[in-house]
């Protein structure tokens, strides 16, 4: 395998990295302070780039927008993980396929979590069906990726600090290149 995918995915960054999708911050300050924090909690390679990568499919189709302008759920998690599977083991896009889910499911499961969330994303949560039932709930901690997701979620929540210093996209390159090994 070559790292051409990881031009790929830079480009994605370069043409929509800079739009805003209702946080005080772009989506490229967001995934790479998610992905500062995956580093700091002493994150493997492939949940790290997971959290850097986790609303990639917001880049495509106007997934982005959704929520704020169409008032619809656009599944940018679904959506991103199938692009993501291209190059990327289970390890990176399970998590990625299930942030959502992490959010709905610590609505339901941690109290407080749903009043800690951003206006945005409770607008999200609202469109993508609102905290788990308890069978859901029940359903989700099954999944073996659900630890991760759940972790994934916490650094997504975090990951909104205006004027937070991060390390450039491009650090991140061998790290992919890593993930997609499965290392």
């Amino acid at each position: 395998m070559t790292d051409g995918f990881v031009e790929e995915i830079f480009v994605a960054f370069a043409e929509r990295g800079g739009d805003a999708y209702g946080e005080r911050v772009t989506q490229i300050e967001h995934a790479l302070q998610c992905a500062a924090l995956a580093e700091e909690a002493g994150a493997s390679d492939t949940l790290t780039a997971a959290a850097l990568l986790h609303d990639y499919g917001h880049f495509f189709e106007g997934r982005g927008e959704a929520a704020e302008r169409e008032r619809r759920d656009a599944r940018h998690e679904a959506h991103g993980a199938k692009l993501l599977a291209r190059w990327f083991p289970p390890e990176v896009t399970k998590p990625v396929a299930l942030h959502v889910a992490a959010k709905r499911y610590l609505c339901a499961a941690e109290p407080g979590y749903f009043e800690a969330l951003s206006p945005a994303s409770r607008l999200s949560l609202e469109l993508q069906g609102g905290p788990f039932t308890r069978s859901q709930c029940a359903r989700f901690e099954r999944n073996r990726f659900a630890a991760d997701a759940v972790e994934l979620r916490r650094w997504d929540d975090a990951a909104k600090v205006v004027g937070r210093g991060v390390a450039p996209l491009t650090r991140y390159a061998p790290l992919l290149v890593r993930a997609a090994a499965g290392a």
